[in-house]
């Protein structure tokens, strides 16, 4: 008996390298073909909610789709108003970008949630709660300890497929 487990230690690295090696290489035949004999390769798009870039070199860009993948920016609240009114607008924008790119709200994978102070967390959440759908991406949220940029109470920004 034990020189049957030895012989299997002995041949289990090659009888896996052989087991994989159908896999790896159909993984590159499954890509999608562009018509010139090349493997398809995502590449990095900007997408600007007008349309259109800025005349100034901007200094992010609010929407980069690689692929099926959506980098939507932190985006905020700039006018007056509390966590509950700040909240529902971020969401708002954070939809329109994300269906301006073929996505939406139920596809978000990864959501970072940045507050002016921890008494809003409570507040957020209340408007936050089922925006994403029944199966939510994952979060993280933090109070930012010098304050967000522009007066806003929240910023959200996310991560998301097509």
């Amino acid at each position: 008996m034990s020189s049957n487990r030895r012989d299997f230690i002995r041949k289990a690295p090659a009888v896996a390298a052989v087991a994989t090696v159908p896999l790896v290489a159909g993984a590159g035949s499954a890509a999608a073909d562009s018509g010139r004999g090349r493997p398809h390769r995502p590449r990095k798009e900007v997408h600007y909610p007008d349309g259109s870039q800025p005349p100034e070199n901007p200094l992010f860009s609010p929407i980069v789709t690689y692929g099926d993948m959506v980098y939507i920016s932190g985006i905020g609240a700039h006018f007056a108003g509390d966590i509950r009114q700040h909240t529902d607008h971020v969401l708002n924008e954070i939809e329109r970008y994300l269906e301006s790119v073929g996505s939406s709200m139920e596809k978000v994978l990864k959501v970072n949630v940045y507050l002016n102070t921890l008494d809003d967390y409570d507040g957020m959440n209340e408007v936050f709660r089922g925006r994403w759908g029944r199966k939510p991406g994952v979060r993280t949220t933090i109070a930012a300890a010098a304050g967000i940029p522009g007066d806003s109470l929240v910023e959200i920004d996310c991560i998301a497929v097509r």
